[in-house]
């Protein structure tokens, strides 16, 4: 089998996300035609046209797609080995991390804090579903994931999983006098609660303890982001069930507290990596503070 001719490959990428071949082949420095004979060689290599037109456009065609998620894969594994190199034994000034979009905020700047402020680093975060961010820490856009969800693994998954820390999951209010003294089963059906949503684990943990107490709980809203819940509670539409560290600002200002705490529920807090010749020094020191 003949080996895949990268610099056809090259020429096709830059067309892909450029979307005009005359436009490309300027910013290349290359005549049109030659770039276009650049990428007919690839497309014949390959067995498939990679491009459509449209208008003056080019879009991809389903092989061009598949061909073009390749290609990323490839240069942006390229770009990683020139920079991991080329700054071995050196800080890099830039740490992308990906963020599960509904983990709590003030996790994520506890992590990130020790870093803030340094004019020598340059932080990227990008927040998202599990799933995409997995597949962008795999094609090397970002050094590390934050999560409360630890995905299956097998003998096959790259990721490395830290506990990173666990926290205990209480009722969060208001003020309320009188509110700490009741017990938990009377808080549960008489006050208003606000739930994270079905599919999260503090969720699966809740039901779980509802059902142990046998009581059937006064839900008010299933909210699938953190922050949204601590701030209804916040505006007084209930008790909020999360972990401390979601409204830490709001408990030491004293405009919430903690109610009552639910036994055996905890949220796990984790760092999903992938193992490098060349660790990420930043990264290193981010993750050291919580051994």
């Amino acid at each position: 089998m003949a080996r895949l001719n990268y610099n056809h490959l090259r020429y096709f990428w830059a067309v892909a996300h450029n979307g005009n071949l005359t436009r490309t082949a300027e910013q290349l420095h290359v005549s049109q035609s030659a770039l276009s004979l650049q990428i007919r060689k690839l497309e014949e290599q390959l067995g498939h046209d990679l491009f459509e037109r449209r208008g003056k456009q080019l879009v991809l065609t389903e092989a061009g797609r598949l061909a073009l998620d390749h290609a990323d894969v490839i240069f942006a594994a390229g770009d990683e080995l020139l920079s991991t190199l080329q700054h071995a034994g050196h800080s890099r000034d830039l740490l992308r991390v990906g963020a599960l979009a509904t983990l709590s905020r003030n996790f994520q700047t506890r992590f990130l804090e020790p870093h803030f402020g340094r004019d020598d680093i340059g932080m990227v975060v990008r927040s998202g579903r599990l799933p995409d961010l997995l597949a962008q820490l795999e094609a090397h856009h970002l050094d590390v994931v934050l999560t409360n969800e630890v995905p299956p693994r097998d003998a096959a998954t790259p990721w490395i999983v830290q506990l990173l820390d666990e926290q205990p999951v209480e009722l969060v209010g208001p003020p309320k006098k009188g509110l700490e003294e009741r017990s938990l089963a009377d808080l549960l059906t008489t006050e208003n609660l606000i739930v994270p949503t079905v599919e999260t684990s503090i969720r699966a943990a809740f039901d779980a303890l509802v059902h142990r107490l046998g009581v059937v709980p006064n839900l008010a809203a299933e909210v699938d982001d953190m922050a949204l819940i601590r701030l209804l509670a916040r505006s007084g539409e209930g008790l909020a069930v999360i972990p401390p560290i979601v409204a830490r600002d709001e408990l030491a200002s004293g405009r919430l507290v903690e109610v009552a705490e639910l036994p055996g529920i905890t949220e796990s807090f984790h760092a999903i990596t992938l193992a490098r010749k060349f660790p990420h020094p930043l990264l290193g020191e981010l993750l050291a503070a919580f051994d």
